[in-house]
């Protein structure tokens, strides 16, 4: 990365460290959930697209590439408020990385290449570079417990226009 992206991204990760957080704890939540039985239905998705077309919570682990989401808050969070993405929402999943090592790499490593394989992917996603986009993007990465017990290797990368909700995609959007 040259100066300016670096300068960039440090901004970038300071503004990402709380939702980087609160990833962290979607992660494992929903695995804690998960062993117990979630409260949240799968999200309603047309059978033909795997859009999806109701509102409504879904568990973390359903989030899929082209969902579009609301913000959650909340120290423990199992669910996620999904919507379709024809309505006014925060963030929209792009990319998916998986982790092909066996072990756990530690929080830190995890975080930082799920930051590289967001911050790789952005582009084609969002028809501009990071560097000359308004838009900002962040991961829901694996911890260390969904690794070990559900075998979590999973990073979704949001993308999101942190002056504005979005309504429909921001696929392409070139801003």
């Amino acid at each position: 990365m040259n100066t300016s992206t670096i300068a960039r991204f440090a901004r970038h990760t300071g503004a990402v460290a709380a939702a980087a957080a609160l990833a962290i704890t979607l992660s494992g939540c929903s695995v804690l959930q998960g062993v117990l039985g979630s409260a949240a239905a799968p999200p309603v998705r047309d059978a033909a697209t795997q859009e999806i077309t109701e509102s409504g919570q879904a568990d973390v682990f359903s989030i899929q590439v082209g969902d579009c989401m609301n913000e959650v808050s909340g120290d423990t969070v199992y669910d996620v408020p999904v919507v379709p993405c024809g309505e006014p929402h925060d963030e929209e999943a792009y990319f998916e990385h998986t982790f092909t090592v066996a072990e756990f790499p530690g929080d830190d490593a995890v975080y930082e290449e799920a930051l590289d394989a967001c911050y790789v992917a952005f582009p084609a996603f969002a028809g501009i570079s990071y560097e000359e986009s308004t838009l900002d993007f962040y991961p829901f990465t694996p911890t260390k417990e969904s690794w070990e017990q559900a075998d979590d290797r999973l990073v979704t990368c949001m993308i999101y226009d942190p002056s504005a909700r979005t309504t429909g995609s921001l696929a392409g959007a070139a801003r």
